[in-house]
């Protein structure tokens, strides 16, 4: 039960990014800065039809 003095704070939004969550020096972006992935996309080529729905990024999938 909310009193007359009390505010209703449930109805705002905050947007945030994945950049501003994960701090620079985190492992995993010294990793990405570090590795090139695109060699995942010739080797798993085959694996995916050129057809029908779109898959998800093997590369997102491989980190």
């Amino acid at each position: 039960m909310m009193r007359r003095n009390q505010t209703n704070d449930r109805g705002q939004l905050e947007m945030l990014t994945i950049d501003q969550l994960v701090p620079e020096d985190h492992l995993v972006c010294k990793l990405e800065s570090a590795i090139d992935f695109s060699f995942i996309y010739p080797l798993v080529e085959n694996l995916y039809s050129r057809i029908g729905r779109p898959s998800i990024d093997p590369v997102v999938m491989f980190r």
